[in-house]
């Protein structure tokens, strides 16, 4: 278990090798994740961003190198890998939330299920959780009764219920609509600042700026740069990083 001051990373990976098929997705892929830091993740689209987010929480397998969270490697399988997902929080592009259930009840059933907590202190947890990100007005309704930006504050939400040690997020406001991305990212923000250890997947370069504690850049399955927000943004030591920041930030 992580102990106070622990100088451990959290996350840690070293020469991760991803294949699928014959394309190379990631190539000796290095790095890691201190305890409450914020590592955002940006790139061109294909550059193995989103693979290397789901390769964290073994929703894809590795072909070589070695993974490990919290001072072990990742699970296999079974119940052990169960424990280790719940520990890790994952928020997608697309919220995946139950059409079927309410907003509350979408937000309580892994900590009821898995948890094993129970139904009134799930609520009690759930609603100020909704609370928290700005939704404890909705609490009844059903996903399909929200706007894009509300379903993703869910999908936070319903996240934080299981108190993960760490947050991924697989560019989480890719979906929404543009007046929705702030609202989102205001919440993501607010995380960054309480201290959660988050990797986050994205193209919104101001959030990379204001709550990043570093910034990887990553193109053609390689990271190809990483360094502080600040640095990187004002002086990016690699042509291909400066390439893309010129046609990034120019639009």
């Amino acid at each position: 278990m992580t102990e106070p001051g622990d100088p451990r990373p959290l996350v840690n990976l070293e020469g991760v090798n991803k294949h699928f098929g014959t394309l190379h997705v990631l190539k000796d892929i290095n790095l890691s994740v201190a305890r409450g830091e914020v590592v955002v993740v940006i790139g061109p689209s294909g550059g193995g961003k989103s693979t290397l987010c789901r390769l964290v929480n073994r929703l894809e397998t590795i072909d070589a190198g070695k993974i490990t969270f919290d001072g072990q490697e990742l699970p296999a399988e079974g119940k052990a890998l169960a424990r280790f997902r719940s520990d890790v929080g994952m928020v997608f592009q697309s919220f995946n939330l139950f059409s079927h259930k309410t907003i509350l009840e979408n937000v309580t059933l892994g900590p009821i299920k898995v948890r094993k907590v129970s139904k009134s202190e799930a609520d009690k947890r759930g609603m100020e959780l909704l609370e928290r990100v700005g939704i404890a007005s909705q609490a009844g309704k059903y996903p399909a009764q929200l706007s894009g930006g509300q379903q993703q504050r869910t999908a936070i939400a319903r996240a934080l219920a299981m108190d993960p040690k760490m947050i991924l997020f697989d560019e989480p406001t890719s979906a929404l609509d543009p007046e929705m991305v702030q609202e989102v990212l205001d919440v993501m923000t607010g995380l960054a600042r309480d201290g959660m250890t988050m990797m986050v997947v994205t193209h919104e370069m101001g959030f990379a700026r204001r709550a990043a504690n570093r910034v990887v850049f990553m193109a053609g399955g390689e990271i190809v740069e990483e360094a502080e927000p600040d640095a990187f943004f004002t002086n990016p030591r690699t042509d291909r990083a400066r390439d893309f920041l010129s046609k990034i930030l120019t639009h």
